[in-house]
């Protein structure tokens, strides 16, 4: 009887784990890419995160946009319709204050990498106080019916055991691992693609290809803030946030970067899906405030033995 009960926490807490760890993935992937092409540790990543959750909610609650899509499709919509909004932002963020110390501006031969923390760190800041003034510190979520409704699905080994999959976090889950694929093949099939790729390997010779270097950079920050807006509106279903929720998941999305292995966009994906995954089975054995406490517990461990991360190579950036 233990054992049963047992294995069926253990298949529940698997379950979660993809599911959580699928959304971790989409966040990541926004990162890594902005990391991989740039090579700019963006602290304000967690906070474009956050605007996506606020977009998804006033479209969804205030504007009653989308309202003729029913209560269940209408947050997806709006939560797919912050990565454009958010696109726009961060390819502004970029045009007005990063490309100042980054690309062919940046002054050649100086170290630039104290800049682009100060400044990535500033505009977090901003958009935390900012976020704080217009939308208030009170909790917030995204109502849907799918986020108290379940799939239950009978476990073969016992009739009695039921497995239950959270509808907002399941569809969530299949809009993230479809968003991550789409975006793995524009990098790695379509021309705009491939001068990313180049602008991340080699800016002076992609240069010398006739690729801007400079717009290079600017859409890759600009699809990295939208891709992790995205996944902002899917948490926003089913995760209470506020301004200064963006803090809670950079931590997450640093990590699986790093996990992944630096610069790859797939592995990425992959590292946000081990912390997932971590997180939620450690709850098998370890009590909740312990969670965060076994990703990083984990992490060293991989660090240790992998320097390169799981699913990088040495030189691979994007």
């Amino acid at each position: 009887m233990i054992s049963g009960v047992f294995l069926e926490n253990f298949v529940q807490a698997l379950v979660a784990g993809l599911l959580v760890g699928a959304i971790y993935g989409l966040m990541c992937v926004g990162l890594g890419l902005i990391f991989g092409v740039m090579r700019v540790v963006n602290f304000a990543q967690g906070d474009f995160m956050m605007l996506g959750m606020y977009f998804t909610l006033y479209v969804v609650s205030g504007l009653g946009a989308l309202a003729f899509l029913g209560p269940a499709a209408a947050p997806v919509a709006a939560a797919l319709l912050a990565g454009p909004v958010l696109f726009a932002a961060g390819w502004a963020v970029h045009r007005l204050l990063l490309a100042r110390i980054t690309g062919t501006r940046a002054a050649a031969g100086t170290d630039i990498g104290q800049a682009q923390l100060i400044l990535t760190l500033g505009i977090a800041l901003i958009l935390e106080n900012g976020g704080l003034i217009a939308f208030g510190s009170t909790p917030q979520t995204v109502h849907t019916p799918l986020s108290w409704s379940a799939w239950q699905i009978p476990l073969l080994y016992n009739p009695a055991a039921v497995l239950f999959i959270n509808k907002a976090r399941g569809i969530a889950c299949l809009v993230s691992v479809t968003i991550g694929a789409a975006l793995y093949w524009f990098i790695a099939r379509t021309p705009l693609g491939k001068a990313l790729r180049a602008a991340a390997d080699n800016p002076q010779a992609a240069t010398y290809m006739g690729i801007d270097v400079d717009r290079a950079y600017g859409l890759a920050f600009g699809i990295g803030s939208g891709i992790t807006a995205i996944a902002g509106g899917l948490v926003a279903m089913y995760y209470p946030f506020q301004p200064y929720v963006g803090f809670d998941f950079v931590i997450i999305m640093y990590a699986g970067v790093v996990l992944g292995g630096m610069g790859s966009i797939l592995g990425a994906f992959w590292g946000g899906m081990t912390i997932g995954l971590v997180q939620q089975l450690a709850t098998l054995v370890l009590p909740l405030q312990l969670q965060n406490a076994a990703i990083f517990v984990v992490f060293l461990l991989i660090v240790q033995l992998w320097p390169q991360g799981l699913f990088g190579r040495s030189g691979e950036r994007a």
